[in-house]
């Protein structure tokens, strides 16, 4: 598949590239990315440019579609849809560079990923979200865009720095986006 790029009122969405290698290596440096996250910390120039080169594969393969967050033409974050698989499901992931969190932009930038997936070509069923517990930041994004929370994983998710238990929700393409509420919000 290649690359889309989406548009919100505020936001474009498109293929991370080589110009972005700074921005993500500086972004990453916040303590509160690896937390949250599964990149590698320390984080690397190197990591930022393989991942780029990883990301222009992943469309072509349609396996995982990942996006750059630009406002106002300045890269501010990263969101996609991962795991993608035939039998219409898919995982959305995102994170954001610390400057630009606190303004609904990764809500706005989340809106349309789900929108996508939703839509053709992909045609997705079901969308879920997983987090670390108490990524409280994120659960609240996927809370007001209608994803229903479906429990804790025990020991459910891993990263480079190993296992953590993980929220889980959800959202089908028939579900009433309307916010939902979550017992652990």
């Amino acid at each position: 598949m290649e690359p889309v790029t989406l548009r919100t009122e505020r936001l474009e969405l498109s293929v991370p590239t080589a110009a972005d290698v700074d921005a993500i290596t500086a972004a990453a440096q916040d303590s509160e990315v690896p937390r949250w996250t599964t990149l590698p910390s320390p984080y690397e120039r190197t990591h930022a440019e393989d991942f780029i080169d990883k990301a222009a594969t992943w469309w072509d393969e349609e396996s995982e579609l990942t996006w750059g967050v630009r406002h106002e033409g300045r890269w501010i974050g990263m969101i996609g849809l991962h795991r993608v698989e035939k039998q219409g499901a898919a995982e959305i992931g995102f994170w954001l560079d610390a400057a630009a969190r606190g303004h609904g932009f990764l809500t706005e930038a989340a809106a349309a990923v789900v929108d996508f997936g939703f839509a053709e070509p992909l045609s997705l069923t079901r969308i879920q979200w997983r987090a670390i517990v108490g990524n409280h930041a994120s659960a609240r994004v996927a809370q007001k865009l209608g994803f229903r929370f479906e429990g804790t994983l025990r020991q459910g998710l891993s990263g480079p720095r190993g296992r953590d238990d993980g929220w889980i929700a959800a959202v089908l393409a028939t579900d009433d986006r309307a916010p939902q509420p979550w017992p652990v919000l």
